[in-house]
Parts: C-alpha cells; structure tokens; sequence
C-alpha cells in the first residue's frame, strides 16, 4: 500500500472489517482510511476481498487493523493489490498493524496478502491473531522483505497467534533489524538473505494423514504441528524466490 501522501502526514488510527457468509454474500465490508476493500471476482464457490492501499502506511506511529470474520459454511479469499511499505513517518512511535481473524466451523480462508516490505527507518509492529472452530480451514501466508534494494532494513517486529477450538494452536515472534536481538541475519535466522516468509495450513484431513518434515527446495522447510495443521518456512535472496517457494508449498498442500 504505497499511494498517495507520503511521510508528511501525521498518524492516523484505521480499522477495516470483513465479514463473509455462507450464500456468498458479504453482511459486512467496511474501509477506513489508507485501507480500502473490494470485492473482486472470486473462483466459484469463494468470495473474494482484495485489500487496495489509499494511501502510504503504514507510517511511524500509526495504528492499522483489519478484522475479518469467516461465518459458519463460509469460503473466503483475501489477497492485496500490491505490497505494504512500512516507511517512516513524523512520530517516532514504531508503527502497529494487527490483523484479527475468526473463523467458524466448517469455514475456510485463504489469507494471501502481497509482501510486506520494511524499508531503511521504519519501524513497525505487526501482530496477526487467528481464531478457528474445530473444522475450519485455514492457509495464512506472511512475506517479509527487509529493505528496498539496496538498502538495510527497518525494524520489524511480528507476532502469529493461532487458536483452534479454544486451544494454543502456534505462537510465535519474530523480529529483524536495528533493535532485534542479535544474531537475527546470522547463520542459524537469515544466513543473510533479505526475504523471509512462512505458510500455516491448517485442515482436518491432516489429523488422519499428517504431514511429514522435510525439506522444500533450497531455503524452505515443511513441519507439522501439534494439531492438524503445518508450517512452512521459508528463506531467500529475494521477493521473487520467496514467493516461488511458498507457491510450490501452497500447491502441495492446499490446492483448491
């Protein structure tokens, strides 16, 4: 999301909201401010919403959240039209971006947003808290690019929390650039790559026929998790190499 007034601006509080039904239909889709929604043409069977960036954000200091509710039966497809762009802004309060997530039984969401870049000053915290009934459904991927080309990254910070039928499903944080503790582009986090980005699914079916670890190409790694769900995570030098790797997992794992 990167339109519009740039780091002049002050910061700005914004809330978007989705809620999808069973028929298809969307009861609620709400924009608010740099967070513009619109239904776009979906594959039969889904509703789809794409996220439209108005404006530059997030910015130093401002507060953004989307809150998407998937209805009992419901089948939900969100992506972006383009790339997040942390940047700097007036304030120096770091940046937040939550994204809270229900989705009831027998739903499914596809969470499928474009990379999050973390340009040079910016400093954002991102936080993504999932709830999920016993038999939803869910693929959430998350990108990280650290810095535009050639430069070093901002500070980012970011948090998945993941519930299923009221039980810790996956929690984890992550955080890169000035401020991060150490080690954080060492061998044993990046090795020095400058993307990073993991997939989660999550799927009944896999309570039968778990999943097993192993590698995924060169910089990627598939993992079960203690619930009928997998985690891929995934390394590389660039966007375009990341995306590669996720779109193979995705594939593999979650076909439509």
């Amino acid at each position: 999301m990167d339109r519009g007034r740039g780091a002049g601006r002050v910061s700005l509080s914004a809330t978007a909201r989705i809620a999808a039904a069973a028929d298809g239909g969307l009861p609620l889709l709400e924009s608010d401010g740099p967070l513009a929604l619109r239904r776009t043409r979906a594959a039969t069977g889904w509703t789809r919403v794409t996220v439209v960036g108005a404006m530059s954000a997030p910015l130093g200091g401002d507060r953004l959240a989307i809150e998407a509710e998937v209805r009992d039966g419901a089948r939900l497809l969100v992506d972006s039209a383009a790339a997040t762009l942390a940047l700097p802004g007036r304030s120096a309060e770091p940046a937040a971006y939550d994204v809270r997530i229900a989705v009831g039984e027998s739903g499914v969401l596809r969470w499928l947003p474009e990379q999050l870049v973390s340009a040079h000053g910016s400093d954002l915290r991102m936080r993504t808290t999932v709830e999920l009934a016993a038999t939803a459904r869910l693929v959430l991927r998350e990108e990280q690019i650290l810095g535009r080309h050639g430069e070093p990254p901002g500070t980012l910070v970011t948090r998945l929390t993941v519930r299923r039928a009221g039980r810790p499903l996956l929690d984890q944080e992550l955080a890169y650039g000035p401020g991060a503790p150490g080690g954080w582009d060492g061998g044993a986090v990046l090795g020095g790559h400058r993307a990073t980005g993991q997939l989660l699914v999550v799927d009944p079916d896999f309570t039968d026929k778990p999943v097993e670890t192993r590698l995924l190409g060169e910089g990627a790694v598939i993992a079960p998790l203690a619930g009928p769900a997998a985690l891929v995570t995934a390394v590389a030098p660039d966007a375009l190499a990341l995306r590669r790797l996720l779109d193979a997992a995705l594939a593999e794992l979650a076909p439509l």
